[in-house]
């Protein structure tokens, strides 16, 4: 789309107004324009950027929305520009103990292109906070770039310092950009420069190969010549820098103990030395820390900022000059109260001040640049210094709300008056329905899609993708957006700002030592490590699991599938169970029938609903696609999957009962609106049935707001109704005067009737109780059902229960999220301050949770004192239903800026304005609690924080610094959230297979109950169950995965797993291929452990049952149903002479291949030979 969208601009090119700012910079370095609102600056900002193109382009904004939008815009307005955005990163000047750090990633990434791609131009976006930290001195932040090419010598020690030097963190396995990881001659490095990781490979101390790989995978993906590797920090402390910033320390750090030590309070005294001696002290040993970089300035006096970093021929805007000035000074004031009062108590030094440029030094840093300050008033600010006010004959688009016969009146008019007219679209399927709308009403319009025109009195309808239009009388043009015309969002750009990092957990590679885990034939035991045992000069590594009475399992790592974690949600430890016991067969048992009963149970339900006919729904229609179009967001794959296949049900004959599951925010909403309006189109009403009021509120608001244009009928059923309302919705449900109605239980009661009901919506149905379940349970065998659940659940159930439970599974969240900045922090008054103050700062509103009820007033009234203007609201579940209910209807409502609460909040609200979180006393909760607590901020396009906080006491006690060690996993940089979101889908799994399964989860552990299940079900349909045959292999070989070759115990547990469940030659190949690529050459050991999974592969295929050796004789027991070709057999030995022959032993054939003294390798072979020759002989 790049040249068709620069055509547009030229089209500004001879515009007078544009002329007259583009003398005006040319002759004072200055423009102040006045009088433009959003669109308009846009346009201009873009057409003067493209006129001077040898410059590059900064544009600074007051607040992140704007920059973000401006951002959207100017991808499409400017496909020369590499168009970047560069987030503002908070300094919170407490005790950090971890921070999440995908803002400072963006940033570095930006830095490093201005760094690297001088030859490019560059479009920057950011806020004026985000100008205002201070950046390391070009030179020395240079030094952190590192060029890496094939066949360079390079010293693995010296990349290793260097890595380490400028921010690196070393890890086992890098999954997160500034991470390395080293095994044996591969480096594994995840430089910000770059989307995907690099993995170099050393010969000696010769680069040897570089290529990308995937985190997900860790497998490589494209070979490259060359790379960079560029700082993994914004803050690195270069060696001669060191002393000198030491020694300041010291200094300021005297000054203030005499200062502090004036006053009688002896505790600040305390605090600072503490804090400072543990800083010099973490110095000293080149410790890096989370938080060193507030201490900037005393090691790199001479900063920089953005602006030396874009390079000469800057161009910069102020998008609303006196809206930036007011916001840094609003920054500035919250910033030196916050510091003085720090200063008082003795937790910062007066230097750390300095981390941040003022109002001052920015209008120093820019007065020199060419710059346009806007303004909608005409009002100075301080960064106009030279020329006077002008204004711009250029028009704003007002909205033609979504009216065509407003659009028609104001396109004949333009017409009239010789304008040209562009329409910008996002598809060619909206233009052909303006286009039709336009024809109805006289008015020719031409589709152009991207070849651009601009003839006079001529109306066009082209691709485009922008927030606003505008009207430019002197060049007689006009562009309207998509919003202007439908009264929509615009979609949003569907390019990610963020990159998203992680990986889904498999089974065992998260297994801990101490772990609970369930052997399929001896039961629940201890997992207690990996021990390698040597048995007649063989050698093997075994898993170690520990029963009751102090009976130990020793499990061959080829008998690993017999062994699942044990995982159950509550968190109770399982009772373990006696090695040799009878106990465990018995669960089993007992497990197993309750699980054929409710496999046999789901399969005749299923077979029930798919035999009674239902509405068969019309395929879309034009209605159906104009609708969908309007939805702002760009869907996931996952998303457009559900809508694809609850259509499918609506379309069919039978009654449709589908249940998408997926977290809050991931688009299931989306889902059943379309399916609502799919009903309604057909005639047919839909009540959307909903477990609270505010869930009612809330959907009846989102329903509401999407059905308006289309003049369909959307009413609420709840308490907040008045009686007047609820009698009129109730009538107007049985004329079918209502098409959709939302509400609470209320809507099962039996005064409500409908004259035709074609879709009930239910969300969140494990939060009805059982008589609102049964009454349900009528409605689904009449009408079509659709139902909601937040709770995810995990694939292996999901895949057991494709065929007998229509499901669809939302994974991918939204692209457009911005990570949330998760900060470990010690409790401050000055954090809680500061961190709602900035969010009531933007508009937005903030959640306080404390998870204690009998002091949580307290709690608010200490917050009210802190910040008086904030208006603060307390809610908990020991309150009556009603108050609790109104309390967050209000807070709903923004009618309070704060709500004080327990965790309360942990499912169901939606709040897209409250983006800040602060957790009280987090240490003291679970994961998966913070992990759904975290997940009520960041709804929406702003960047959300999460304030994860603890009390620090004297001295810390073992178990709170083991809790906050737990926590710390929690930010992005652990597995910490990987295990919360599997508790999570374990609570999900509970919630859909009904309360009485919970004991049966319990007894056998999550895994092995799933198994279980899927068993059932497929002997039940009378599918094979997929059993493999378990093959015994026991030749006299040293297989194993020695220590030196994969160090991390999971990743290693992970290959033994992965090795032993491979059913395929070509998967293992592929296998091999993996471990060459991560760690290298494979050692002898670990290939007789593949070549051993390769027979056992071909014996399954045969049909043999165990491989053993015995001496120099190796026996292959075929199973009883094996069916051999003897004369062909009996050909194999006359061709293998005396290394081969077969007999019978007690009913059963048994082959003897004789290795004799044979090598590891030469017998594997031989036997491998012989196997594949067995092959073509098996009947």
């Amino acid at each position: 789309m790049g040249a068709k969208v620069t055509e547009l601009l030229d089209f500004l090119q001879n515009d007078a107004e544009i002329g007259k700012v583009r003398d005006q910079l040319t002759y004072t370095k200055e423009a102040a324009i006045y009088g433009l609102y959003e669109g308009q600056r846009t346009f201009v900002t873009a057409s003067l950027t493209q006129q001077n193109a040898s410059s590059n382009l900064l544009v600074l904004c007051d607040t992140q929305k704007r920059a973000k939008e401006l951002w959207e815009d100017l991808v499409q307005l400017l496909p020369a520009y590499e168009v970047l955005y560069f987030p503002a990163l908070e300094m919170i000047p407490y005790e950090v103990i971890a921070q999440s750090g995908e803002l400072e990633q963006k940033r570095l990434e930006v830095l490093s292109h201005l760094m690297l791609e001088r030859e490019k131009r560059f479009a920057v976006i950011t806020t004026i906070e985000g100008l205002s930290k201070k950046l390391l001195p070009k030179g020395d932040f240079g030094q952190g770039f590192l060029q890496l090419e094939v066949g360079m010598c390079m010293e693995q020690e010296a990349l290793k310092a260097h890595l380490v030097t400028f921010g690196y963190e070393r890890t086992e396995q890098v999954e997160h950009r500034g991470q390395f990881s080293v095994r044996g001659g591969i480096f594994d490095i995840y430089s910000p420069f770059y989307k995907d990781p690099l993995r170099l490979e050393f010969f000696d101390d010769e680069v040897d190969s570089i290529r990308f790989f995937e985190t997900n995978t860790q497998c490589s993906i494209e070979k490259v010549k060359t790379a960079w590797v560029v700082p993994g920090r914004e803050f690195f402390l270069m060696p001669q820098c060191k002393e000198a910033g030491l020694q300041q320390i010291r200094q300021q750090f005297s000054k203030q103990i005499e200062q502090l030590s004036k006053r009688k309070d002896r505790e600040p005294v305390e605090r600072l030395q503490g804090k400072v001696g543990e800083l010099l002290e973490k110095l000293q040993q080149d410790m890096g820390f989370a938080g060193i970089e507030q201490y900037q300035t005393f090691f790199y006096p001479d900063s920089a900022s953005l602006l030396d970093y874009m390079g000469q021929g800057l161009f910069l805007v102020f998008d609303e000059s006196n809206r930036i000035q007011e916001a840094q000074e609003y920054l500035e004031k919250e910033r030196r109260q916050t510091f003085s009062q720090l200063l008082l108590k003795g937790s910062v030094l007066p230097g750390q001040a300095e981390y941040f440029f003022d109002l001052e030094d920015m209008v120093r840093l820019t007065g020199d640049i060419p710059h346009v300050c806007f303004s909608l008033l005409p009002k100075d600010s301080v960064f106009q210094q030279r020329s006077a006010r002008m204004t711009l004959d250029c028009q704003n688009i007002s909205s033609f709300f979504g009216n065509p016969q407003l659009l028609v009146e104001e396109l004949q008019t333009w017409q009239k008056q010789k304008y040209s007219v562009l329409i910008l679209l996002t598809s060619a399927a909206k233009a052909l329905r303006l286009q039709q709308m336009l024809g109805d009403n006289d008015i020719l319009c031409s589709w152009i899609a991207d070849r651009y025109q601009a003839d006079p009195g001529q109306i066009y309808l082209a691709y485009g993708n922008i927030s606003h239009g505008a009207r430019f009388p002197q060049s007689r043009l006009v562009f309207i957006s998509e919003t202007e015309v439908f009264q929509q969002q615009k979609k949003r750009v569907n390019k990610k700002f963020f990159q998203e990092d992680g990986q889904k957990i498999t089974r065992l590679d998260d297994l801990k030592i101490g772990d609970y885990v369930v052997h399929m034939n001896h039961g629940i035991g201890r997992y207690m490590g990996v021990e390698r045992l040597k048995v007649q000069d063989v050698e093997r590594d075994y898993l170690i699991v520990k029963y009751s009475d102090d009976g130990k399992l020793y499990i061959p790592v080829d008998q690993f599938d017999l062994l699942q974690k044990y995982t159950v949600n509550d968190g109770v430890a399982p009772k373990v169970n006696k090695l040799g016991g009878k106990e465990w067969q018995r669960t089993k048992n007992k497990v197993k029938a309750s699980v054929e009963k409710l496999a046999e149970g789901l399969l005749e339900i299923y077979a029930r609903r798919k035999s009674q006919e239902g509405y068969a729904f019309s395929p879309d229609d034009q209605w159906q696609k104009e609708f969908e179009d309007a939805f702002p967001y760009v869907e996931t794959e996952d998303q457009l999957k559900a809508i694809e296949d609850v259509k499918r049900d609506m379309m069919s004959n039978t009654v449709m009962d589908r249940l998408i599951c997926g977290d809050v925010g991931y688009g299931k909403t989306e889902v059943a609106i379309r399916a609502a309006f799919k009903a309604v189109n057909d005639g047919k009403q839909v009540a959307v049935l909903v477990p609270t009021t505010v869930l009612a509120q809330q959907h009846y608001t989102t329903f509401a707001e999407r059905f308006q244009p289309y003049g369909v009928q959307v009413r609420m059923l709840s308490r907040f109704v008045t009686p007047k309302q609820q009698k009129e919705t109730v009538e107007g449900l049985k004329t079918g005067a209502v098409d959709v109605v939302v509400g609470t239980h209320k809507l099962l009661s039996k005064s409500i009737s409908f004259q035709d009901l074609g879709l009930l919506v239910v969300d969140e149905e494990q939060r009805f109780g059982v008589t609102h379940k049964e009454k349900i349970k009528q409605m689904r065998s009449q009408v079509d059902v659709l139902t909601l659940s937040a709770t995810p659940i995990p694939r292996t159930l999901h895949m057991s229960l494709v065929g007998i439970r229509d499901m669809s599974v939302i994974e991918t969240p939204p692209q457009d999220r911005y990570p949330i900045q998760t900060y470990i922090v010690e409790r401050t008054p000055e954090l809680i301050k500061d961190a709602i103050r900035r969010e009531l700062g933007r508009g937005g509103q903030v959640y306080v949770v404390h998870n204690r009820v009998e002091d949580i007033d307290q709690l608010a009234e200490e917050i009210s004192l802190m910040v008086p203007e904030a208006r603060i609201l307390v809610g908990h579940g020991q309150m009556k239903e009603h108050q609790l209910e109104q309390i967050m209807m209000d807070f709903i409502a923004h009618e309070a800026d704060v709500l004080v609460c327990t965790t309360i909040i942990e499912t169901g609200l939606d709040i897209s304005n409250a983006n800040t979180m602060i957790v009280d006393e987090a240490d003291k909760m679970g994961l998966s609690q913070l992990y759904q607590l975290r997940g009520r901020v960041g709804r929406s396009n702003r960047i959300a924080y999460a304030y994860l906080t603890y009390k620090k006491d004297k001295t810390l006690s073992q178990l709170a610094e083991k809790r906050l060690a737990a926590i710390r996993e929690y930010t992005e940089l652990g597995s910490g959230f990987k295990i919360a979101m599997r508790d999570l889908e374990i609570r999900g799994a509970g919630n859909l297979l009904g309360a009485e399964q919970h004991g049966h989860v319990a007894a056998v552990g999550f895994d092995l109950y799933c198994t279980m299940l899927d068993e059932a079900i497929r002997e039940l349909k009378g599918e094979k169950t997929g059993k493999r045959r378990e093959v015994e292999i026991d030749l006299q070989v040293s297989a194993f995965i020695p220590e030196y070759y994969i160090r991390d115990s999971a990743v290693k547990l992970g290959f033994y797993q992965r090795i032993q469940q491979a059913q395929a030659i070509s998967r293992l190949h592929l296998l091999a291929d993996e471990m060459i690529d991560r760690f290298g050459d494979i050692p002898p050991e670990t290939w007789n452990l593949l070549r051993a999974a390769e027979l056992k592969i071909y014996c399954t295929e045969i049909g043999i049952r165990s491989l053993k050796q015995k001496g120099g004789i190796v026996s292959a027991r075929f199973e009883p149903d094996t069916k051999m070709d003897l004369p062909k057999l009996q050909e194999l030995i006359k061709k293998y002479k005396r290394q081969l022959t077969y007999g019978s032993d007690g009913g059963e054939l048994v082959v003897r291949i004789t290795v004799g003294s044979a090598s590891a390798e030469q017998c594997l072979e031989l036997v491998k030979d012989i196997l594949l020759a067995m092959l073509s002989i098996v009947q």
